[in-house]
């Protein structure tokens, strides 16, 4: 199964391409694959916009994933061990400040926080996107503005991602080894908190990738559109 399933992954889709490739090429028409041509004729508020619903839709996918990992443990768990049930959901968001290292819903809590990651960078990416005629969008800085919110928002949901599926999997093992051992929910939760802290750097890299975009904004003049550009 895992040599059919390596083939399907990866070998598959690299033969369609390379037939496609040379069939384009043998007919004369390779220049359709121009990277260049795509880049130019894309219009900057696409990538924009699929930046934003990039970060997301990442995100909120990576805290569904470890909140679905750690909360089947949790009431897995809950069945040899009551006290580790969601119910302790209360006393983790209480005013008592003791509850919370010791209760395994932290997990969840964690694991939410990287959605509402996703969902401040995607508000602070919806600021930069104005209004601006289509003839007059293509600009040097609009371009840049576009790549920009495109790979930072990309970069947020993909950290994201991964740091929801890292707190998930860190906290099922801590609902386990606290229904098996109290003592050992602490030591694992430090380890949880270090893979939280994965989403943070995400949403630092997404600012710091927009720092010096700008909002979007009309030519002067009609802009110089490419001649690729219908």
């Amino acid at each position: 199964m895992g040599l059919y399933s390596s083939y399907y992954t990866y070998g598959l889709p690299t033969f369609l391409a390379v037939v496609t490739a040379l069939y384009l090429l043998f007919t004369g028409s390779g220049e359709a694959f121009n990277v260049g041509q795509f880049l130019e004729e894309t219009s900057p508020y696409a990538w924009a916009a699929t930046g934003i619903g990039l970060c997301i839709g990442l995100s909120v996918l990576g805290a569904g994933w470890g909140i679905f990992i750690t909360g089947a443990s949790i009431l897995g768990g809950g069945v040899r061990a009551p006290r580790i049930r969601t119910k302790n959901l209360i006393r983790c968001v209480s005013l008592q400040p003791s509850a919370f290292p010791t209760s395994p819903c932290s997990s969840i809590i964690f694991c939410e926080v990287v959605a509402i990651y996703g969902v401040i960078i995607g508000i602070v990416y919806s600021a930069r996107m104005s209004f601006v005629s289509p003839t007059l969008i293509y600009t040097r800085e609009n371009y840049f503005t576009g790549y920009a919110l495109f790979w930072g928002g990309l970069t947020v949901g993909a950290c994201n991602l991964l740091c929801g599926v890292s707190v998930g999997i860190a906290g099922s093992t801590a609902a386990l080894a606290d229904a098996a051992d109290p003592d050992l929910f602490v030591k694992i939760l430090i380890v949880e908190v270090f893979g939280s802290i994965m989403g943070l750097f995400g949403l630092i890299v997404g600012l710091l990738m927009i720092s010096q975009a700008s909002e979007f904004t009309a030519a002067v003049a009609p802009a110089v559109v490419s001649p690729f550009v219908h």
